[in-house]
């Protein structure tokens, strides 16, 4: 059970009011048994008044009235020190409960500023706006200096993330820019009339390559594009999302020779459709480019909950189930096909998991006892 800052505060200032106070009280019974015990060095009487008359000390009324004042003063030595425990120790009680209370104000009071700080580094967080700051106004303190940290470290966050996008926006248009020149310079060379068949196939070769290059570009620009959260969320239907990845993805498996099988259900979401298409899109091409001639892919869209769900499930290869924790990380490539440029860069299911986490789901896999895949994408449900 998770306690507050300002209930343990509470419950010390009460535990040590009561902790202190006890051992105040044991003192003050002490110091009452002593007060109550005879004094040493007093001079024994002459003689004892007993009923009106006077006794000698040697006398034996005068022992058994001695014996009755002892017992009388025991009594009430007694009774003494048991209510100044009991009056004591309800006091006492009462009073801790005072302090805890006293405490759970002064705690409340001290904290204020924490959850001021809070509120707005929560404000900050929810946002997903890096420009956004925590700007406490207070006094001085430890507080102030740790949300001038706070506000510090977001600047240079954001500073970071501001040259990372110049950066990938500039070496996107310098890659690109020398492989669509590359592209053209070939094609213009194969359709020569002149060509060999030589130079065509090496120009056919070249095409290949280049697209592969431009293909990795994309998925990169994609990948980081994804590792940043949602700022513009917007409703959706995944169900019209994934319907238009397999109505663009139709040719690719009729030329693979593989049937796609689709159950889409409502699936009701938010965030950016761009990037949730481009979940899809690898998915589905994963599922066809890993599978075999004659080979199927089952694509399925439904809510469960407050969360939506795309199960993608292929035919193929079997996968080894020590491989299933790997293959999400960038470049990765299962049976470690590096030179089929037809199955892609190794990058598509790394921009799955960055998505779908930017979007704060979840994705899942699992291996087929038939071989291939079955991986599952959990997003937020939300209704438009």
């Amino acid at each position: 059970m998770k306690t507050s800052v300002r209930l343990r505060f509470a419950l010390v200032c009460g535990a040590v009011f009561v902790l202190s106070g006890a051992v105040l009280l044991g003192a003050i019974a002490v110091i009452v048994r002593q007060s109550l015990e005879p004094r040493d060095g007093l001079r024994q009487p002459q003689f004892i008044q007993v009923a009106g008359q006077l006794y000698p000390p040697w006398n034996h009324e005068y022992s058994v009235a001695q014996q009755r004042v002892a017992q009388v003063r025991r009594v009430y030595q007694g009774d003494t020190i048991k209510n100044v425990l009991t009056v004591g120790g309800l006091a006492l009680l009462a009073a801790g409960g005072l302090a805890a209370a006293a405490g759970w104000r002064a705690a409340g009071w001290a904290i204020r500023p924490v959850r001021s700080v809070t509120e707005s580094a929560r404000r900050v967080a929810q946002s997903h706006d890096l420009s956004g700051r925590i700007g406490h106004d207070g006094p001085d303190d430890e507080i102030k200096e740790l949300a001038d940290i706070v506000d510090a470290v977001l600047g240079r966050l954001a500073r970071s993330y501001d040259g990372q996008r110049r950066f990938i926006a500039n070496a996107s248009h310098e890659l690109r820019t020398p492989l669509t020149i590359n592209r053209t310079l070939v094609d213009v060379a194969v359709r020569r009339p002149d060509a060999t068949e030589d130079v065509k196939r090496l120009g056919e070769s070249l095409l290949v390559v280049n697209t592969r290059h431009e293909r990795l570009i994309d998925a990169l620009l994609a990948l980081s594009e994804g590792e940043r959260a949602v700022l513009d969320r917007r409703p959706f239907d995944l169900a019209d999302v994934v319907e238009h990845v397999l109505d663009l993805a139709a040719k690719e498996a009729a030329d693979a020779e593989v049937t796609v099988h689709r159950l889409l259900d409502p699936a009701p979401t938010a965030g950016e459709a761009v990037l949730v298409e481009r979940l899809a899109q690898n998915l589905v091409q994963n599922a066809i480019r890993h599978n075999h001639p004659g080979g199927e892919v089952w694509v399925s869209t439904r809510q469960r909950a407050d969360r939506v769900e795309l199960v993608v499930a292929n035919t193929g290869l079997p996968v080894p189930p020590y491989e299933i924790e790997t293959i999400f990380e960038p470049f990765r490539r299962l049976h470690g096909d590096r030179l089929r440029s037809d199955r892609g860069s190794g990058l598509g299911l790394s921009i799955v998991k960055v998505v779908a986490e930017a979007h704060t789901g979840s994705v899942t896999a699992t291996p087929r006892e038939e071989g291939g895949l079955t991986i599952a994408v959990e997003l937020p449900h939300e209704e438009p």
